[in-house]
Formats: structure tokens, C-alpha cells, sequence
């Protein structure tokens, strides 16, 4: 099974200077292990697991203990099991101040920050992985994706272009690095063991009281509404549930890693905008899977394509941020009128508006949405179509035309 080198790890030989212990959290099999491992070999750190029971009940019951046996520098896995360990980390790194000393993962990201945060604030660097992104997959590391020319020509020089057919195929296959590196040849057979075993072990773990089946109609019923605005009532109503079980298992499908939000942007000049967030998965071959796809090319015809592939660019653009250790500042535009623009990226002070289409020819009627920015306190930068064009280009001076395989 062939490894495929992560962009954080350049983050995490980074943090492991500074801070004495680092949290890589994400959901199950998107390769924390892996990586940390890979990151360790021909160094003398120690590996735990409390996947292990007998190893989980002595950190729960006697965390000393535990650390005892399992001296730093160590890599706990699935920390998650054994929050009681946090206080005697937190004692040891105060005592010995040693860079490096505990690297930990964990796949519940939100129970577990509030045992972090309490306990190990200042002392921790918690990173997030996801699966691989494009860059990873096809054209190795690179920087958080922008809207700057020479930036965006630079990142040409070591991808191979990708028609929409490729581009199909990119999203229908997914990107857990099982079916990328070849371990899994059928994504339909990895994701349905995926979601009985690994998906429904951890909602157990956070709630004992879901049903099996019931939690796989309703994660179907949020799949078939990727890149939608929330709407709670309508999975409600399909997945059979109420409102507030809706609502908590939304948050269980973000604590685990598998959904996202991108909030409307807003800021005081602007008004008259909607309040609800647009939901995202951050693998789209789960999605494809949950929605019954039976191939790339149907979905590349079918009713959900420009759904999916707003989907898999908004995620591809966020997984940039976050393989580089920084959190994206990413929001959409959409007002009363229902005027919309798919993304606004804010950084350095300015704002560039993104649109996402399936055209592989987009003409200028595209930007003129873009102004609706203009009143806005930030000021408007470049903006950009990202679509099927085989190869950068530009509509006029102020926005450019990016192919989906440049993300």
C-alpha cells in the first residue's frame, strides 16, 4: 500500500519544536496513524492505542499509571477513550518541559476539545486532518489555495490537467487514502464498511440511544442536500426524526469529522442577508455513495452533479487551509433577493468572490454577482470562476477563469 506523503506533516515537524504536545484530531481512516507513524520512524517514541480496551481501562481508571508504563515520547491514538489523561499530561509537560513529548489523535473532535482546552491550554498544538486533498492525491504539497495569478500558475507546474470526466471520476471515488492508495479497488464496498463499523461505533460512543438504521436514512437524507442551505425541518421529515434529534445528530456528523458549514458572509454595511449556513461533506464519495450513484458517469449527468461539484470545490479549497495548519476564512454571499455567490474567501484584509460551474466556457455574465460586495467594509479583490476549462485563463483583468484540478 503505497503512502502518500500529507501536507501536515511539514506542520506538525514544525509544532513538535515548540510545543510538548500536539492533537492531530479528524474522523476515522483519513491516515492520523499513519502519518504520525511514518513521522517517527528511526526514533525511539513509543505507540499506545486505546482502540486497545485492557490499555483504555488503565488510562481511564489509572491514568499515573498508565503514563508510567507508557513513558513519553509517546503517540497515544484515539485519545478521545481516556479524557482523565489530559491533567497527568498536563502535570508531566509542566514538570519537564520537553518539546515533542506526547503526540496524540483523536476522532471526536469537539468532546475532546473541551478536555484539551481545560486542561493543556497554551501547551498543545491541535491540528486537523482530513481525507487526502486533490493536491495530495495529484500533484503534491502546495500552499492554502488563492486567487493570485502568479500563484495559480505556480501551482501548474506539477498538476496534470483533467478534463470533467476525470474530474467526475475524482469525486465519485473519494478521497480516503484506502481507495487512493489502492488498498480498497471498490469505493462502494469501502464505504459501506466504513459506515457500519467505523461511523456507527462512534455514534454509539457519543450516543447510545441511536438506532442503527435510523442514523443511516438520516445521513442520507443530509447527503442528498450537500451544498444546500440547512434546512432541519426537510431531513427531519425524510429521516423520520424530530427537529431537536435532527439537530443533535448534525452535531454528531460534525464532531466526527464527515460534515461542515460554510456560514452566509455578512458584516454590518451589508444587510438584507440570510442567516443559515449551506452544509458540506468533506469526502464526496461518501456522498456518492449515500445517494445511490452508480457510476461517475451517471452522477456526472444526473441531478446532483452541480451540487457534488460545488461540494468537492469547496472542500478541496478548504482541506488546503487546514493541510497547512491554518483555519479558512470561507463564507458564501446570499441575499433576500436571492442573489448568490458560492464563495466569498476573505484574507489579508480583502475579499475574493468565487463562483463554482459545471461550463467548461464561462463568459463574463458569471462575475456580474460579484458586485454585490462592493458594499461591503472589505474591499473586493480579485475574483474567480472555477470550472472545467482545461487551463487557466481570465474573464477580464479582475477575474480569472480557474480549472477544478488547479484547486
Amino acid at each position: 500500500m503505497k503512502y502518500i506523503t500529507r501536507n501536515l506533516e511539514n506542520v506538525v515537524r514544525a509544532v513538535i519544536k515548540e510545543y510538548p504536545a500536539v492533537l492531530v484530531t479528524g474522523p476515522r481512516q483519513v491516515g492520523k496513524t499513519t502519518m504520525l507513524q511514518k513521522l517517527m520512524e528511526g526514533t525511539d517514541r513509543g505507540y499506545v492505542t486505546l482502540d486497545d480496551l485492557h490499555e483504555r481501562a488503565i488510562a481511564k481508571t489509572d491514568p499515573e499509571l498508565f503514563l508510567q508504563l507508557h513513558k513519553p515520547p509517546i503517540l497515544i491514538d484515539e485519545v478521545q477513550y481516556a479524557p482523565e489523561l489530559f491533567t497527568y499530561i498536563k502535570i508531566d509537560v509542566d514538570k519537564n518541559h520537553a518539546p515533542g513529548s506526547f503526540w496524540l489523535t483523536g476522532s471526536q473532535m469537539f468532546q475532546m476539545m473541551r478536555g484539551v482546552q481545560e486542561s493543556l491550554a497554551g501547551r498543545i498544538a491541535v491540528l486537523s486532518l482530513t481525507s487526502l486533498s486533490q493536491a495530495e492525491i495529484y500533484g503534491g504539497v502546495t500552499e492554502p489555495f488563492t486567487i493570485d495569478l502568479e500563484t495559480l500558475s505556480a501551482r501548474r507546474e506539477n498538476r496534470s490537467t483533467a478534463d470533467t470526466r476525470d474530474i467526475f471520476e475524482r469525486i465519485y471515488r473519494g478521497s480516503m487514502p484506502a481507495i487512493v492508495s489502492g488498498a480498497n479497488s471498490s469505493s462502494q464496498i469501502f464505504y459501506s464498511s466504513y459506515l457500519s463499523m467505523y461511523i456507527e461505533r462512534d455514534v454509539k460512543e457519543l450516543s447510545d440511544a441511536i438506532d442503527s438504521l435510523k442514523f443511516l436514512r438520516f445521513i442520507t437524507a443530509v447527503a442528498a442536500r450537500c451544498g444546500q442551505m440547512l434546512n432541519t425541518a426537510e431531513i427531519a421529515r425524510d429521516a423520520d426524526l424530530n427537529q431537536v434529534q435532527t439537530k443533535n445528530w448534525l452535531g454528531i456528523l460534525e464532531t466526527l469529522g464527515i460534515i461542515f458549514y460554510l456560514h452566509p458572509y455578512s458584516n454590518n454595511m451589508l444587510k438584507r442577508l440570510v442567516k443559515t449556513p449551506k452544509l458540506y461533506f468533506y469526502d464526496t464519495g461518501l456522498v456518492c455513495y449515500l445517494t445511490k450513484w452508480s457510476s461517475a458517469e451517471t452522477l456526472e449527468w444526473g441531478a446532483m452533479n452541480g451540487a457534488i461539484l460545488e461540494n468537492y470545490v469547496v472542500s478541496e479549497i478548504r482541506k488546503t487551509y487546514l493541510g497547512c495548519g491554518k483555519e479558512p476564512y470561507l463564507y458564501y454571499y446570499r441575499d433576500k433577493d436571492a442573489k448568490e455567490i458560492d464563495i466569498v474567501l476573505e484574507h489579508d484584509g480583502v475579499l475574493n468572490p468565487i463562483e463554482i460551474k459545471k461550463t467548461s466556457n464561462p463568459g463574463t455574465e458569471l462575475v456580474k454577482v460579484f458586485g454585490l460586495l462592493d458594499q461591503s467594509s472589505a474591499p473586493r479583490s480579485k475574483g474567480a470562476v472555477i470550472c472545467m476549462k482545461p487551463e487557466l485563463g481570465a474573464i477580464d483583468r479582475d477575474n480569472y477563469i480557474v480549472p477544478v484540478w488547479l484547486i
